[in-house]
């Protein structure tokens, strides 16, 4: 979920799997794959960055839980 400011500056989450397209129109549009429209402050490359930090932010948990699990999954090795 990426934080983003409706027009009025009231805070949404907005699921970044669920964007079909971003438009500048001059207002920023953000469409879901729902057909949900969403007029927000941020800018275009804004909304990228905070996709971007997004997964990387979900990528390197997923990472960490994966090390962790090969880990463990060592040492029961080792202790056999």
């Amino acid at each position: 979920m990426i934080e983003l400011h409706r027009l009025n500056n009231i805070k949404i989450l907005i699921n970044s799997d669920l964007i079909e397209c971003v438009e500048e129109t001059p207002d920023t549009v953000i469409t879901l794959i729902t057909g949900n429209k969403y007029v927000v402050q941020e800018k275009f490359d804004d909304i990228l960055d905070k996709i971007i930090k997004f997964r990387k932010k979900v990528g390197a948990i997923y990472l960490g839980h994966y090390k962790t699990t090969i880990k463990e999954n060592n040492n029961k090795e080792s202790e056999k």
